[in-house]
């Protein structure tokens, strides 16, 4: 019987602790919570992570492939998905910033529907990531190379949003970012089968460790990872985010 050297055996000894998804540097990868499939896409603070809107004659993209088209040479988009609410234009229907330049202002008001849900709040993307509750963002606005406003918060300092409760009969396909503490990762998850506001946050606070975490929206919620074949279907988005790589 032919003896695998040392290094083998090691690497199947540790193919059976480590998940298949973290061996291949995959950054996106299937996570289980109380049953329920959740896809996460992970970034790095200092990793090329971006807000798109619209092209440069002004057209809305919408979609992934529109995303890639814009891309440079040798620029490779690894994820993406719906990144905020937005008007029937699929204009963002609050703050919007990309590449520093203020697109859409901040809007602190209560009002209706989901993003009218306060304590709504602001994904920011700078030299690191934070989420940060909409009013606070506007009384003190941080420099944010990217920010996207949506509602409501999902975790609040550690703490679930006052109106979600744990028995609610609503369910949706959900999608939403959460921030790791010292800011330096950011988690994009998207259900993959129709949940509540409270599981969907518990699955941010419980499970990923997320002190705060915004959602992004529920039921037109799309994920892309080219790499992995996704493309979820639906119609055209407003504000979409993503991770780029260099090849």
């Amino acid at each position: 019987m032919r003896i695998k050297p040392l290094w083998a055996r090691l690497f199947a000894a540790l193919a059976l602790v480590v998940p298949r998804a973290v061996l291949a540097a995959d950054p996106c990868h299937t996570v289980t919570f109380e049953d329920t499939p959740f896809t996460v896409c992970q970034a790095q603070a200092g990793q090329d992570v971006r807000l798109w809107l619209k092209n440069d004659q002004g057209q809305i993209l919408g979609n992934a492939e529109r995303v890639k088209a814009g891309l440079a040479p040798g620029e490779r988009l690894v994820f993406a998905m719906n990144a905020g609410m937005y008007a029937p234009s699929r204009d963002p229907a609050g703050l919007y910033i990309e590449n520093g330049v203020e697109k859409q202002p901040i809007v602190t008001r209560e009002g209706p529907g989901n993003f009218g849900l306060l304590p709504n709040g602001v994904f920011c993307i700078s030299d690191r990531f934070a989420v940060i509750e909409s009013r606070a963002f506007a009384a003190a606005p941080p420099a944010c190379r990217f920010a996207t406003q949506s509602g409501p918060m999902l975790v609040i300092d550690g703490a679930l949003h006052p109106r979600f409760l744990p028995d609610s009969t609503s369910t949706y396909i959900r999608n939403g970012v959460g921030v790791s503490a010292d800011g330096l990762t950011a988690w994009f998850v998207i259900s993959d089968r129709a949940v509540t506001f409270h599981r969907f946050a518990r699955f941010f606070r419980d499970r990923l460790g997320a002190p705060n975490a915004l959602y992004f929206d529920g039921s037109i919620s799309r994920l892309f990872v080219p790499a992995q074949g996704r493309a979820d279907f639906g119609l055209p988005l407003g504000p979409m985010v993503g991770l780029v790589a260099r090849d």
